[in-house]
């Protein structure tokens, strides 16, 4: 008995241990191919800060210097002087900013009318919200130009800014996703205590839908930041409201082929804080990703 009851231990330790070293050989290999995936992204962007910090003469030379010396950080204030990017850069903060306060608040009170509310026609009007995405942005081009021209729009910020007001069918669709899968008897609690829909949309739904708001926060400031062809077709007429993305292209157009370095040095610029953004928010961005798809 005792050598039997030995050798079921011994048994169960080499299982043991085989589980622990396949595991630990599957999280090498994951993490290394992970480093190697994220060595392979980061390339393009070690490129752009290297031809940044790089002298006029000292871009295009062959094989590529990595580590300039000594590193130029004099053409970050050349780039904005050769083009107003401070101008562009103030330009693309207040369009990203106010597209996501209407994001914030036209969306998560359509959600919650869709999530909430009782109607017959509610999942027709539901699928009719959900058909525009499928409409291509091509379609609709011409017909809003002439609707803004004739709302004099043209060259202001307002065919960039209003429509967020009016509700995005993606980010209804997202927060819809989240808002059902809060518990309906909190809804009957505040009932009792006296709350309305206003008050159970304010008190219960947006306090435990922050990682879903935050997602959809994330979404609007990424498509506005890199928008360039709404801003192409609406603003180009007037220069001083011209986005960092209508900026770059400009530059590129007036001196590409030969002050890389400069457009290089103003690209960073640009993107710096999406990746501040995504840095310090990814958790809520995660979380509200893998909770909105829960629950249809």
């Amino acid at each position: 008995m005792t050598t039997t009851a030995q050798a079921g231990r011994a048994d169960r330790e080499m299982r043991g241990l085989r589980k622990s070293v396949s595991r630990a050989l599957g999280d090498a290999f994951a993490y290394t191919f992970l480093i190697v995936v994220g060595v392979i992204i980061l390339v393009p962007v070690a490129w752009m800060l290297s031809t940044a910090v790089k002298s006029d003469g000292n871009v295009y030379p062959f094989p590529p210097q990595w580590i300039p010396i000594p590193p130029h950080w004099e053409n970050f204030t050349r780039a904005f002087r050769a083009v107003p990017f401070g101008r562009f850069f103030l330009n693309t903060v207040v369009i990203t900013l106010t597209g996501i306060t209407g994001a914030l608040i036209s969306c998560p009170l359509v959600a919650y009318a869709f999530a909430r509310l009782r109607c017959r026609a509610k999942n027709v009007l539901f699928v009719m919200v959900l058909a525009t995405m499928m409409l291509p942005g091509q379609v609709t081009m011409v017909p809003l130009y002439i609707l803004y021209r004739r709302l004099n729009w043209i060259g202001t910020f307002a065919p960039l800014v209003v429509p967020t007001f009016l509700g995005n069918a993606y980010y209804i669709f997202l927060l819809r996703q989240f808002f059902s899968t809060i518990p309906r008897p909190l809804d009957d609690a505040a009932t009792i205590d006296g709350c309305g829909y206003i008050g159970r949309f304010t008190r219960i739904i947006l306090p435990l839908s922050k990682p879903a708001l935050a997602t959809v926060a994330i979404f609007s400031f990424m498509h506005h930041w890199n928008d360039f062809m709404t801003p192409m077709i609406y603003l180009s007429s007037s220069r001083t409201r011209w986005t960092m993305t209508m900026g770059l292209n400009g530059f590129r157009g007036a001196y590409g082929g030969t002050q890389w370095n400069m457009l290089m040095a103003a690209s960073l610029v640009s993107v710096i804080p999406p990746l501040l953004l995504f840095f310090f928010a990814q958790r809520f961005f995660i979380q509200g990703i893998v909770i909105t798809g829960v629950k249809g």
